[in-house]
């Protein structure tokens, strides 16, 4: 019971930084999102790595990187993996510092369900009536909102799909997360230092332009994508899925109100409808998920009696 509680803690912890982030985002909102992001793929590299080498992992990364390079198709899907993630990263830090946090909230939202879609398509999983219920209410939510904006979320839907094939594709992988997140970084890393270099060389470049301040905020963005992912990794294994399935719903509550009470975007009548149509989706998908775990559970223990 000891280490559930200790899980609990660290995987709250872990959604309720992630939900703040946006706050840290729009500390650097006068920064281009492509140089923001290309700082983060840097620094969380070298901040990463050297973490892991701190810790005495430095062997076990040269071990994954031979393995990967072993496995041509494990390789290239980790590498799949890495642009998923970097262009997830790329449209929650332009929609943050946009003034589309409440977007950002609607895409991880609806990231459980269309996980699940692809779960269907990809894994062959059968989906239950409650289910098949949530998404219908989920579609109903978003053609609502579709035909108020007058345009389709593309940004949300874009997190949401990104994210999706991203743990896809790591469901087949078999990483350590600190390391993971370094190689995944190391695909991407020297995009970020040929980009940096262009920057530099026209003068466009926020970093070491901008005072301390900024180039400190820059720099530290790659421990704010780091830590998240540690303390997840330590926190998870420790408890059920089903709980996990609860927990991940505090980073885009956190953020729907960070958006609207601390930043003013607009949240009318016509949201309201919409994202209740998506709770309540969530509210069913998560409660028949619980109970199949449950269930689960049971027949376990009733096979071992």
């Amino acid at each position: 019971m000891a280490d559930e509680k200790k899980g609990i803690l660290f995987t709250i912890l872990t959604y309720t930084i992630w939900g703040f982030l946006p706050l840290y985002w729009k500390q650097v909102d006068h920064v281009p999102s492509d140089e923001i992001l290309t700082s983060r793929i840097i620094w969380a590299f070298v901040l990463t790595v050297i973490f892991i080498l701190l810790i005495g992992g430095g062997k076990q990364l040269l071990a994954d990187v031979k393995s990967l390079w072993q496995s041509k198709k494990t390789f290239f899907s980790l590498m799949l993996a890495s642009y998923l993630i970097t262009a997830n990263w790329f449209l929650y830090i332009f929609a943050v510092t946009n003034d589309r946090i409440v977007e950002t909230s609607l895409g991880y939202y609806i990231n459980p369900l269309v996980s699940m879609l692809l779960g269907v398509f990809f894994l062959k999983e059968k989906l239950s009536n409650a289910t098949k219920v949530a998404f219908g209410l989920a579609a109903v939510g978003v053609s609502i909102l579709t035909i108020s904006y007058g345009t389709f979320p593309w940004m949300a839907f874009g997190m949401a799909f990104s994210f999706a094939f991203y743990g896809l594709i790591k469901k087949t992988i078999k990483l350590d997360a600190l390391r993971g997140l370094a190689l995944e970084t190391l695909f991407v890393l020297p995009l970020g230092l040929i980009y940096y270099a262009y920057l530099f060389s026209n003068g466009s470049a926020s970093f070491l332009h901008e005072g301390a301040a900024t180039d400190i905020l820059l720099i530290i963005s790659g421990a704010a994508t780091a830590l998240p992912l540690v303390l997840f990794a330590t926190g998870a294994p420790l408890i059920p899925m089903y709980m996990i399935g609860f927990l991940q719903y505090i980073a885009p509550t956190l953020m729907l109100l960070l958006g609207v009470l601390v930043y003013g975007e607009a949240f009318d009548r016509t949201d309201l409808i919409s994202f209740s149509f998506i709770w309540v989706a969530l509210a069913l998908f998560t409660t028949s998920k619980v109970m199949e775990a449950r269930s689960v559970r049971r027949e376990k223990l009733n096979a071992q009696h």
